[in-house]
């Protein structure tokens, strides 16, 4: 991710395994890491079982609020995509019990279509 992209509040993807050694301590028995995209310090993780969002808060970083996201609490989403001028693709998900979607900005190079088909397998399956 280039530093352009973090400072416009982009996701781009992440390595699953290094995603997977930061969330350790969180992560249940048999979970694993299969997806994980950073925007700007926080994380958004598909796992085996559940979506994790991490929200890194404060200058340092330390202080993180885990949200815990059972797939079959996800209603519906959407996808926006770029276009010939917009930077910038949108995935809004929401969650049952809750008005408003958790949105996620991601930059025009990461794939979309395939951040839609990662969480319509999850929430499909």
């Amino acid at each position: 991710m280039g530093i352009f992209d973090g400072m416009m509040g982009n996701a781009s993807e992440v390595d699953a395994n290094d995603a997977e050694k930061e969330l350790s301590e969180l992560l249940s028995q048999g979970e694993r890491v299969e997806h994980a995209y950073k925007l700007i310090r926080d994380l958004m993780v598909f796992t085996n079982k559940r979506l994790i969002l991490a929200d890194k808060q404060g200058v340092t970083g330390k202080k993180v609020e885990y949200h815990s996201i059972p797939y079959k609490s996800i209603t519906h989403f959407s996808v926006e995509t770029a276009g010939t001028f917009d930077l910038e693709a949108e995935l809004l998900i929401w969650i049952s019990g809750s008005s408003e979607p958790v949105q996620k900005t991601f930059n025009k190079q990461l794939n979309i279509y395939k951040v839609q088909s990662v969480l319509a397998d999850y929430v499909t399956g």
